[in-house]
Parts: structure tokens; sequence; C-alpha cells
């Protein structure tokens, strides 16, 4: 039977850890009243004799049998909770224990009763501002529900109206500009929209028109104020003394370019007077906007739905744990102290609210209504969808393809080893064709092999990174899933090569130069494969995250996407592998077997300088955009250290290309640097650590991992694998092995480092997000109301 505390542990929310019953502390002191109780029992049976002990203990039972209030008399006279007022207004109602006869001289009761009633209030309290922000968030959504309601009814009618076709893209409609219909005082947040892939999309265009005064006149009073905007992406509006903003979040090209176009023409329109009836003020609706819109709204519903089962969570785990506390406190101290202290945490606020319970039957109810038509199990699969159970079939072919992959491997060595294909004064064809496809290969899928490494270990340490990432619960995948891709994917690779080794060394060389670029060209067509096989909704998002990484300066930063853009700054090695044997088979040099085409072409040589710090350029630009987006100056300073990262990348780019004393001063001096400012972001602000006045020397207050000498040794290993670019300068040798194995094992290295890196890098993140008890994702929505002072 699994003990209470592991059950607990597994079940908490992880980002509210710190709010809940500190279980395990408890559990410590009332190790300390039986130990002290213990060693009480020893001294009085050695001071009295036992038929003394027993006949009190007779007579004092007997007394308490007999006696009409003997029960109440005995549990007020054990402990007595007091309530009182707190100092401060928002914390409520505070809870005091009073320990009376033989506990009145018990420290260790006392210390174990003040710490209790400190949970009790933690609890409470936390409760209580969770449960304000969430009616706050569902007061907020059913404002914003009855808006989009309206804007659908005015989308009916004036479909009804007989519209055609065309006027259907842009179609008008009213809307009220009274307290009911256009308050909304949503707390506007960055974000994502959880619901769906695709970014957030500038929703309405409204154009306000006041009412009618008394002599029947009307005339437009919407207008830019000046100095109400802090950028292109929004809107304020003014009707009846109130104002509405229009969110137009900049989180793709086109949203950029159109909301500067929309800002321009707004303008132009705003310079001509307009007028409207009496219904109020005048609505230009986009029927895609519109649907954009509903998408939103809908993702914010789930989320708070999501928000409202953690906080059920909470309440049902603290009360448990509770229950459980005091249950082993009256089988230690042998008092009967659960009946009296459970009655007050049963009638506490944070066991007795049920806002909590009717605001859920109420986002139910609205999202049965109006997004899922009527159907509740349809509703239920968005609001509570089931994850699929991970099956031993998996993990079965992962045994069977990781079997085959170490076979194909031995089989490979060894028949290069036969061959002298990896000695210096090898196939110089082979190793400057077939090589350079084999790396690509090997260093891509030991990367995604070491991210299933940390997926295993962010669950096993109950590091939210699906929260993280902003990735869907029941399409993520599983570590399982990294493992079965990566054998398969190898199996696969070593089979096709190992195949074509075996031709070389039969002797087939003029039919047999493709089959390596066939290789490459069946991955790319399963990556971009339209069919819903093989991971398709984890391959688009890959693809979409490498589209948002391109386009870095013009697309909002996410933390999914700045963390692959770290990957990819790890694989030069492969990128400029990839453009190599691009170059050698589009050109068709594969047929001539010229592989020194691609080099002698300058055009190819400029690439090699792009392709090296390419993806610096993207971390930097993705560095701005968050800077220009969140204000704040430590995004200009990481990007100031992948500019070094940059100069040095184009420093060894050069050298290589001619290996001068020059170039050679130059890349030791740019590479320290980079390397000096890499180690600082690493330790000080990715990883958290080397904080001199932590109560863990050198290391953060928080960790996630047990033992502190790991982190020690992660971070003497990352010392170790930064430093692996002095190989460039060095050019050691190992024995007869070729310097582009050399290359490669480096290269290894280098992604060893970055998998390594994630691990506490999300880590840290985790413990920074856990820090602002965030569980839900906060999604922006499309209509707000400022006020005149904003």
């Amino acid at each position: 039977m699994v003990k209470f505390s592991k059950q607990f542990e597994g079940q908490l929310v992880p980002e509210w850890k710190e709010a809940f019953v500190d279980y395990w502390q408890l559990k410590k002191d009332l190790k300390r009243i039986h130990l002290i109780n213990s060693e009480n029992n020893t001294n009085n049976n050695n001071e009295q004799p036992k038929q003394e002990s027993s006949f009190s203990n007779i007579l004092s039972n007997s007394l308490r049998k007999f006696s009409l209030l003997g029960h109440q008399q005995r549990e007020h006279k054990v402990i007595q909770v007091h309530r009182k007022l707190a100092s401060s207004a928002g914390k409520g109602e505070l809870y005091e224990t009073e320990l009376l006869e033989q506990f009145a001289d018990t420290d260790a009761a006392k210390e174990f009763f003040a710490l209790l009633d400190l949970q009790l209030n933690k609890v409470n309290q936390f409760y209580k501002a969770k449960e304000a922000e969430f009616l706050e968030r569902g007061d907020s959504l059913k404002k914003q529900m009855e808006i989009l309601v309206e804007l659908k009814t005015a989308l009916k009618q004036q479909r009804a109206k007989g519209s055609s076709p065309k006027e259907d893209d842009s179609i008008s409609g009213t809307i009220s500009c009274d307290e009911e219909s256009n308050t909304d005082s949503a707390e506007q947040e960055q974000g994502q929209d959880t619901s769906t892939d695709e970014p957030e999309k500038n929703i309405v265009q409204l154009e306000e028109c006041a009412k009618p005064d008394e002599t029947g006149k009307s005339s437009l009073s919407s207008k830019r104020e000046e100095g109400k905007f802090r950028s292109l992406s929004s809107r304020v509006i003014n009707c009846q003394g109130k104002s509405l903003r229009v969110h137009i979040p900049l989180t793709n090209p086109t949203l950029t370019f159109s909301a500067i176009t929309y800002l321009l023409w707004d303008d132009l329109v705003n310079q001509s007077s307009k007028k409207c009836g009496s219904e109020g003020s005048r609505l230009h609706i986009n029927k895609t906007k519109l649907h954009h819109a509903e998408k939103m709204i809908r993702g914010a519903f789930m989320e708070l739905y999501k928000g409202l089962g953690y906080l059920q969570t909470y309440r049902n785990l603290n009360m448990l744990a509770f229950v459980k506390i005091l249950k082993k406190f009256d089988k230690v101290t042998e008092q009967q102290v659960l009946p009296i202290y459970l009655r007050v945490v049963e009638s506490s606020y944070f066991n007795s609210s049920d806002k909590v319970l009717k605001l859920a039957d109420e986002v139910e109810e609205i999202f049965v209504k109006q997004f899922a038509e009527d159907d509740r199990r349809k509703a239920m699969r968005y609001l509570k969808p089931t994850q699929h159970k991970e099956s031993h079939a998996v993990t079965f072919f992962i045994g069977l393809f990781a079997g085959c992959f170490l076979a194909l491997l031995v089989g490979y060595v060894i028949m290069a080893h036969i061959t002298g294909m990896y000695r210096p004064q090898s196939n110089t064809i082979y190793m400057e064709t077939v090589y350079p496809v084999l790396s690509m290969f090997s260093l891509l899928f030991l990367h995604f092999f070491l991210y299933g490494c940390n997926i295993f270990m962010w669950r096993k340490t109950r590091i939210n990174y699906v929260f993280i990432f902003e990735l869907s619960p029941t399409r993520e995948l599983k570590y399982r899933d990294v493992f079965l891709i990566c054998t398969t994917s190898m199996t696969a690779v070593m089979g096709v090569l190992f195949l074509h080794l075996l031709l070389i060394a039969k002797g087939y060389n003029s039919h047999i130069q493709a089959i390596p670029g066939l290789l490459l060209l069946v991955f790319l067509i399963l990556l971009v494969c339209p069919f819903n096989i093989i991971y398709k909704s984890s391959r688009y998002r890959f693809l979409c995250v490498i589209r948002n990484i391109i386009l870095s300066p013009l697309y909002k930063v996410v933390m999914l996407d700045f963390f692959m853009a770290d990957q990819l700054c790890s694989q030069v090695p492969m990128l400029r592998n990839l453009e190599y044997v691009a170059c050698y088979y589009i050109t068709g040099s594969y047929k001539t077997q010229d592989y020194g085409l691609c080099m002698r072409n300058k055009n190819y040589r400029d690439l090699a300088y792009a392709v090296s710090f390419l993806p610096y350029y993207w971390r930097a630009m993705q560095c701005a955009r968050r800077w220009f987006d969140e204000g704040h100056k430590s995004h200009l300073v990481n990007l100031g250290k992948y500019v070094s990262a940059m100069l040095a990348a184009g420093a060894k780019v050069a050298y290589e290309k001619e290996r001068s004393i020059g170039w050679l001063c130059l890349l030791v001096v740019m590479s320290s640097a980079a390397t000096l400012y890499q180690l600082y972001w690493d330790f000080v602000k990715d990883w958290g650590l080397l904080q001199f006045h932590s109560k863990n020397p050198w290391l953060r207050d928080e960790l996630m991992l047990r033992r502190k000498c790991i982190y020690y040794f992660s971070m003497g290993l990352n010392l170790v694998l930064r430093l692996a670019w002095l190989q460039t300068v060095f050019h050691y040798s190992f024995g007869n092995v070729d310097s582009r194995v050399t290359g490669l094992f480096l290269a290894a290295l280098e992604v060893v480092r970055r998998g390594h890196w994630n691990f506490y890098r999300l880590e840290n993140e985790h413990l920074n997000n856990a820090g602002k008890f965030r569980a839900v994702k906060p999604v922006p929505l499309p209509f707000h109301e400022v006020d005149d002072e904003d």
C-alpha cells in the first residue's frame, strides 16, 4: 500500500506546492512528540509502580465514563481553537489553538499546533485569493460571451436580410453601448491561445458612434487621443464616456503589417464624420475575425475550467492531509484531538465555500450551449481531455529497434574497419559524400534521444514541461514516443548505410551514390507528410516552431520558440553538413562524384558563413523581440551573448578557410570572450546558480534534486564541454582516425552539453513560475474596457 505522503506529493499541483499543507514538516514534529512521550513514559515507569499507574488510569477512565458531560469536558480540556480577525483585511479570519491540561507544558505540542494553525491559515488565504481571481476571470468571460453572442446574432440577422456571398466576408451589425454589454474588466496579459496552434488574431474593427442627443443629431465620437498609445497593437475608442480597446497582438508578420495598415486606414476614415441610428454603436464585423474571437474565448473558458479543477484538487488534498495528520497525532498522543480540530477545518473558508463548484457548473453549461451545440459529451472532450494510456507495445518496439540498431552499428563499424573507410588515407569520395549524411543523422537523433531523457527527468521531478512549453496534454510526445522515434529512425539509417557500404565494398560505385540522398529525401517527405500518421500534430508543431524561428523578429516569442532556437545553436555542424549534402545532390555532383564542386563555388563558401551564425542571429532577434514586447533590459544583455557567439563562429569559419596566425589569435580572443559570457549566463541566469547568499552554498534556495553534488558536478561538466572549441586550435588527433570523425565527436559533446543544459534550464523556469503560483495560462480576451486615466 502506497503511503499517503507519496500519494499527496504525486497528486498536488506542482506550481502550488508551496501553498499546500506542509505535511512532511508536520510529520517531523509528530516524531519529536513521539520521542518525548516515549522518554516520559520510560521515566514514569521507573518512578511509579505499575499497579498504581494502572489503578489511576482505571479510576480516571471510570470517572469520565460516568460523567454526563465527560465527552465535552475531555474535548475542551485538550485543546481550544480561537478565531480572530487578522490585522490586514485581506487575510480574513485567523485560527489559533490553545492547549489545555497536560499539553500546556509540552513545547513540542505547542510547536505542532502553531505550525498546524499556520498551515490552516495559509490554505485559507491562498484558496480565498485564487477563488477571487477565478471568479473575476469568470465574470469577465461571461461579459465577453455576451458580446460575442450579440455579434453572432447581428451576423445572423445580416445574413437573413439576403446578403450576397461577397458581403459575407465583411458584415455590418450593431451593438449597444450600455453598462452591461460593454463593461469588461478582464486583465490583459501576454500569452497564446491554448486551444489552437494558431497565434492570436486581431478580432474586430469597431467604429463607435454616439447616440443621438435630444435634438436628434448625432456625430462621430470615435477619435484617437494623444498619448494614449504604447504600440500599434491597440486602438482606443470613445463612446458615451467609455473607452473600448480592441487589441491587435503583433504575433506574426501578417498581423504586424495589417496593424499598421489598419491604423493608417482608420486615420483616413476618422477625418470624415458619420451618422448612426438610435440603436447604438456601429460594428463592421469580419466573419473570419469573429471566428478567431470565438476561439480565443473558448480557450479562455477551457483554461478557467482547468484552474477550477486545480482549485478543487487543492481543497480535497489539503482536507485529506489535515485528517491524516490529526489521526497520526491522536495515535501518538493517545488523545481525542481529531473531532475538535476537524470541525474547525471543515467550517473554515477553503472547505465551506461553494463558489468554485457553482462557477464550474456555470462554465460547463455555457460551454455546452455555446461551443458544443448542446452536446455534453463533446464539451467534456474539450474541458476534460483524456490522455492516452501508454502501451506496452511501444516499450516492446523500443527494445526491438534498439537491439537492431546496435547490431547494425556493430556490423557497420566492422565493415568500415575492414574497408578502411575512416582512416586518413581512406576512400576520399566516401568520406566527402556519405559521411556527412551519417554525421547529420547521428547528431540529430542523439539530440532527440537526449530530449527524451529530459522528458523522463522532468516527469520524475514533477517539472510541468507541458505547461511551460504550452503543449497540448493529449498530443505532446511522451518519452517513450521519443525513444521509439529515435531507435526506429537510427535503425533505418544504419540499415541503409550498412547496405550502401556493403555495395561499395563489392565494387558498385557508379549506381549507388544516390542512396544517401534518397534516404535524406525520405525523411524530409515524412516530416511534411500531410496524412494523419507518424505523429502528425508533433511534426506540424515542429515546422511551425522552425517557421517562427526563421522569422523571429516578426513573431511573438514564446518559451518553446526560444528553447528550440537554443537547440539549433548546438547543431551548427549538422546544419553545415545539411548544406553540403543539399548542394552535392541538387547540383548533380553525385553523378560525376565531383565532391569539390560545391567547395569551389564562391556562393557556397559565403553561405557557409551564414549557416555558421544563423542560429545565433535568430536567437539574438528573439531577444530583441522580447525586449520590444516586455521592455526588460536583461533581454538586451542576453542578445549580447549571442552576438559574441556569432563573432566567434565567424572567426572559426574564417580560420578554417585561411589558417594564419592572425585569424588564430582572433579566434582565441573571440571564443574565450564568448565562452566566459556563456558560462556566466548558464550558471547565473539560465540555471539560477552561483547564489552567494543562498542557504545552499553556490546554489539556489530551491532545488528539485535532493543531492547537491549533482549540481556541482553539472557546473564542472558544463565548463569542460564549453571548452571543446580548443580542439580547433590544438588539432589533436586520435591515432589514425580521420579528423572528420574527431569533429563529429566534438559536435556530439556539444549536443550532450545542450541536453544536459535543458534539464536545469527548465528547472529554473519551473521554480520561477511556481513562485508566482501560475498553474493555468492567461489567455487574452478580444474585447476590453479602458479607463480614461489609462
